[in-house]
């Protein structure tokens, strides 16, 4: 969606992609390090379809991947979700789940394992919870959800959820619907992104405010006027084992800010791309970042490696990064989704 997270058209255009997908083969790496594992997990092998948007692993190691419906040949190529167990596939749609959409855009996990479903579009769908055996649905009928199009879901660590819409951000404490707007802190009404740090902040990024942050009294706001931070689209939000914060822009590139300083990252020093939809950091601390348009990037710190077409991975399109518990990268792509072992 060129350029689906830099235009103003971001809202519908998110809902209508054309996919392709193709078979991937190694990026050759340094000799010093060991030759990575790629595997392709699409249509063939059990994947409800292979346009995934994201992927979310629980406790036990399952795979949740999110996959969009989309048009092709004059029809509706239906998504909805597929579960992996490392063996085993389920599919999750309209049809045999409590799904309301087979359009599912976002997911999240809680503490208590509950799986949360976002479709992440306009429509009274808002957003399903599956407790593994009970399906709820919430949206702005039925409940304190801001807005029925849920682009972003966090959860702290008290167990609320926090879901940002495209009318505001709302909190869920399991009983109680908060909602915050720009009367009362958020920089924007728009919310994009979001990610809770280790002191229990919300980081809110938005569609044209920059990132608030709410530490559950105050609120604060950095922008291109007030701070260094390189856009004011903020698409993407990662926090690593420092507490350092990682901005992914939607045209600009990447900032990180820790606590006082601010760093830009852009193609001019590393960045295959400056449109960023992904960020993942591994175990290791590895910066992994997805864009629209470029592949993939890795950034130990000090080095840059690409992942693209052009160098041997299969799409230029990342979607979402997840890391599991081994340290494997998984990536949504417009072909599918990858495992990377490395």
């Amino acid at each position: 969606m060129k350029k689906q997270l830099s235009k103003i058209g971001f809202a519908i255009l998110i809902t209508m992609i054309v996919f392709s997908c193709k078979k991937n083969s190694n990026p050759p790496l340094p000799s010093s390090q060991k030759t990575p594992v790629w595997t392709n997990y699409n249509t063939t092998n059990g994947l409800i379809n292979n346009h995934v948007m994201s992927i979310a692993i629980d406790k036990q190691s399952n795979k949740w991947f999110g996959c969009a419906s989309i048009y092709k040949d004059s029809s509706i190529v239906q998504g909805g979700v597929s579960e992996f167990d490392g063996t085993r596939w389920t599919t999750y749609n309209t049809s045999n789940s409590g799904l309301v959409y087979n359009d599912v855009r976002v997911i999240a996990i809680d503490n208590q394992g509950n799986k949360w479903f976002g479709y992440g579009q306009s429509g009274e769908f808002g957003v399903t919870k599956f407790d593994g055996a009970n399906w709820t649905t919430y949206n702005t009928s039925n409940s304190g959800l801001a807005g029925d199009q849920v682009l972003a879901i966090s959860v702290d660590k008290q167990g609320n959820v926090w879901f940002g819409t495209s009318i505001w951000l709302s909190k869920f404490d399991g009983t109680n619907w908060t909602t915050y707007n720009t009367s009362n802190g958020l920089s924007h009404y728009f919310v994009l992104s979001l990610a809770v740090d280790s002191q229990g902040n919300e980081w809110v990024g938005t569609w044209g405010g920059g990132v608030s942050k709410f530490d559950g009294k105050n609120w604060k706001t950095y922008n291109t006027t007030n701070s260094g931070i390189v856009e004011n689209i903020i698409t993407a939000i990662a926090i690593d084992a420092q507490g350092n914060q990682w901005f992914g822009a939607a045209d600009s590139g990447i900032s990180k800010f820790d606590g006082t300083s601010w760093t830009t990252y852009n193609t001019s020093n590393g960045l295959t791309s400056n449109d960023l939809i992904a960020i993942g950091i591994d175990n290791k601390g590895i910066k992994w970042f997805g864009t629209d348009g470029g592949g993939i990037s890795k950034f130990d710190g000090k080095n840059w490696t690409t992942y693209s077409p052009t160098n041997g991975f299969v799409d230029y399109v990342i979607w979402c990064i997840t890391i599991d518990a081994q340290g494997n990268k998984w990536f949504a792509t417009d072909s599918g989704a990858y495992e990377l072992q490395d």
